[in-house]
């Protein structure tokens, strides 16, 4: 059992600089938690409910090498969370709006530059899913 994340809840990239607030598309039929939509698996899109956290420190992303002179330098730049695969494990039984399962606290997804995205805060206290 794990606590449903909705819009709102805070997320951290190990490579980013700063925590950020997750959000969901406010469509009619989405289920709320404490007023706020709730969010599910495939809510992973960059910028739209994954926004910048701040700074990229990773080593892996070619935004944070530079040219000077002959070599290049690691110059961490702005984040651009690069996920392409949905939240994962998800809720094996609560689906929401299309059939997707819920997102959970204890959820990760991947940025393409190596970095883990977890939940740090869901954004609600008192509904649960497995």
């Amino acid at each position: 059992m794990g606590l449903c994340v909705c819009s709102g809840a805070k997320a951290k990239c190990s490579f980013g600089e700063k925590e950020v607030d997750l959000l969901a598309l406010p469509l009619p039929l989405t289920p709320k938690d404490e007023g706020n939509a709730q969010l599910s698996v495939m809510d992973f899109i960059p910028y739209l409910n994954i926004p910048a956290f701040g700074q990229c420190k990773s080593p892996a992303n070619p935004m944070n090498w530079k040219m000077a002179g002959p070599a290049p330098v690691f110059v961490p730049s702005s984040c651009i969370p690069v996920t392409i695969t949905p939240w994962s494990p998800g809720a094996k039984k609560l689906k929401i709006l299309g059939g997707n399962a819920a997102l959970l606290e204890d959820d990760k997804n991947m940025c393409m530059w190596a970095g883990q995205i977890e939940i740090t805060d869901p954004g609600q206290k008192s509904i649960q899913a497995e």
